[in-house]
């Protein structure tokens, strides 16, 4: 079962893809897909959910007035296990090693950014962080990405045996070829891990507007199959000889708990930085006030 498994997931995050129909408007050069991405995912403990949550939206808030070597899109899960996953962009690896060394600065001249770190921790029950390369030869269309945009995003990931990396090569330039022949506007991204978890294994990323984008998965993928033809069968025999695990999830971007730069931010201002409106309580208060 594991080859139609995998070819299912793999099938699933195309035709999801296909819904989701990146528009070829320009895009916003802030929000393309980084070159690096460190992944964290953090499990918390489930009578902790709410108050690491609130940590979580404190230092954001905190961070949004300082200088800080670096942003992140903080994500909650849909589907598979309750975790969060934090999606930080990196330029290099000298950018990562940049930002870890000013980080301790900044936590011992802010307390309040570390009280809310200390709550995060004092709730984990595991954590893990992986960093990952971005793969342009593998992509289709991660030109036309805006992560600004997203308000979900598609996570699949590839766990290869050793020494089938070309095979999944393969599988990912048949299937964008085949695209890019019929033009679609299916737009994904994707990175090969470099430390933090077991090699190879990729990852690919399809942002989503709408939850209602899936709807018509499963008509399309009887058609896809179709259009692939010869490809098609030879991903099929790929998946059967060269995957050791695949899982596809759903995360649900929360802007409260994300720190992104204004440039990120300028994409979608309303969602990334909304204007805080005063309480109509206080409001009347201030009106008597000036009366």
């Amino acid at each position: 079962m594991a080859g139609p498994l995998a070819m299912a997931a793999v099938f699933a995050l195309i035709c999801v893809a296909r819904a989701t129909g990146q528009t070829k408007d320009p895009t916003n050069s802030g929000a393309a897909p980084p070159k690096l991405v460190m992944l964290v995912y953090q499990r918390f403990s489930s009578n902790k959910t709410a108050e690491s949550g609130k940590a979580l939206a404190a230092a954001a808030r905190v961070c949004a007035n300082l200088d800080v070597p670096n942003s992140w899109i903080v994500m909650g899960s849909v589907t598979g296990e309750q975790e969060v996953l934090s999606f930080d962009p990196f330029d290099s690896f000298a950018h990562i090693d940049k930002a870890f060394a000013a980080w301790g600065g900044i936590y011992a001249s802010h307390p309040d950014l570390g009280k809310a770190q200390a709550q995060i921790t004092g709730a984990l029950v595991s954590q893990r962080t992986i960093v990952a390369v971005r793969r342009d030869d593998l992509s289709y269309r991660p030109d036309r990405i805006d992560l600004s945009k997203a308000r979900f995003l598609r996570v699949l990931e590839v766990r290869l045996h050793p020494g089938h990396e070309g095979q999944f090569a393969e599988a990912f330039q048949k299937l964008g070829a085949a695209y890019e022949k019929t033009d679609s506007d299916l737009p994904w991204v994707v990175y090969q891990v470099n430390v933090g978890m077991p090699s190879p294994t990729f990852f690919a990323f399809v942002p989503m507007k709408t939850l209602a984008q899936n709807d018509d998965l499963l008509n399309r993928r009887d058609r896809l199959r179709e259009a692939e033809g010869d490809a098609a069968e030879r991903m099929q025999q790929i998946a059967r000889e060269a995957y050791v695990h695949t899982e596809s999830n759903l995360y649900a971007v929360s802007p409260e708990k994300s720190h992104v730069s204004k440039e990120f931010a300028a994409g979608d201002p309303k969602f990334w930085t909304p204007k805080v409106q005063a309480p109509v309580e206080a409001t009347v208060r201030k009106s008597k006030a000036k009366q």
